[in-house]
């Protein structure tokens, strides 16, 4: 299972975290979110992939953030469109596209299957207007109906009571979770503690 955290831009916290066993950092770059993480981030550790989130900005920003910031995935919440996936794998960047699931759980299946092939990786959050970082969830036993052929990641309002529940999820491409406002003392700002222990239940 994939272990990403999300919304870091704070050195030392950064840093504490690089002890954990997580599998991927995410860094928003879009200057709109309360974790925005600026151009270039002050530390990038060695061990853990680095993920670059980005809401419609321009192609060529994505490029140079990614440079910058030694980026291993892009990954999209805004409306980019089917094509705009295509172009950023065939320059060699990972692909994962967010879609915001309702509450009640509804999947967007057209969307999904316009999507189909051309990312690496779904990524399924609570619908927000902000764009993700809500702390809501949405109702998990909808998983069960995604019928597609990409891996997915769930997200959206994951918090440190949530492992035994997703110990439980069955679904062959569940690929892992995205964790990020239920574990902060403040935006942008980890409660290290707290993922530890969540990350000794999961493992």
């Amino acid at each position: 299972m994939i272990i990403k955290v999300c919304g870091m831009r704070d050195e030392e916290n950064i840093r504490q975290l690089e002890q954990l066993d997580i599998d991927w950092i995410g860094f928003i770059f879009y200057p709109d979110s309360p974790r925005f993480a600026g151009k270039r981030v002050k530390y990038l550790p060695a061990k853990i992939k680095k993920i670059g989130v980005f809401v419609d900005q321009n192609p060529q920003v994505i490029r140079e953030r990614a440079a910058d910031n030694q980026l291993y995935a892009i990954q999209l919440h805004g409306s980019e469109p089917p094509w705009y996936c295509i172009n950023l794998r065939l320059e060699g960047y990972k692909l994962i596209k967010s879609f915001g699931i309702d509450k009640d759980g509804h999947l967007p299946n057209a969307q999904l299957n316009a999507y189909e092939g051309k990312c690496d990786y779904y990524l399924f959050d609570t619908k927000t207007e902000l764009h993700g970082g809500s702390g809501e969830k949405f109702n998990w036993s909808s998983l069960e109906n995604y019928k597609g052929e990409t891996p997915f990641i769930l997200s959206g309002g994951i918090s440190p009571e949530d492992a035994d529940a997703i110990k439980s999820i069955q679904h062959p491409k569940f690929a892992g979770i995205d964790i990020n406002s239920r574990f902060e003392h403040q935006p942008g700002i980890k409660n290290i503690e707290a993922i530890k222990n969540f990350i000794d239940k999961l493992r």
